[in-house]
């Protein structure tokens, strides 16, 4: 499995945002955060918010996962640079790999070549989020040298 990492042209984007923000509403309703009737609204307004002028927001770096030897899709991902307190630091937004590709090592291969590109930017640190249910990206998240920074719960009554 031979995979790279390519920058989204304008349809990998359309594509991109109609997904993610669906999944990112499915999500935040997942975990009792937003309501089903609102979901998706609040979720086009975050995309809009943290992506102002789509695939040519500054400081956004989008790209597809692509298998070298078909130039098939096999997921996305998308993070943010920015200057932090020790230097430019990244921060993961987006990171899904299709389902037919998943558990076969494209996570830990796509992650470790955003590895070299941010390294090769100059990036000092890559954080990211993920929704406490989401044991499986939690593992390969650790596994790939991630650690947690602080965790957020809550209790239902």
């Amino acid at each position: 499995m031979m995979i790279k990492l390519v920058r989204m042209d304008e349809p990998a984007f359309q594509f991109f945002l109609q997904q993610a923000t669906r999944d990112y509403a499915e999500d935040k309703v997942r975990i009792g955060a937003w309501d089903q009737e609102t979901a998706m609204k609040l979720s086009q307004e975050e995309m809009t918010r943290f992506l102002p002028q789509g695939l040519y927001t500054e400081g956004a770096y989008l790209y597809s996962i692509v298998e070298e030897e078909t130039g098939t899709q096999a997921g996305y991902i998308w993070f943010n640079v920015n200057r932090g307190r020790q230097g430019k630091e990244a921060f993961i937004y987006d990171f899904y790999i299709f389902e037919p590709y998943q558990r076969n090592g494209y996570g830990s291969g796509a992650l470790a070549l955003l590895d070299d590109e941010a390294r090769s930017m100059g990036v000092t640190q890559i954080g990211l989020h993920v929704f406490g249910d989401n044991e499986r990206a939690l593992k390969l998240y650790q596994k790939m040298g991630y650690g947690i920074t602080d965790i957020s719960m809550s209790k239902k009554l």
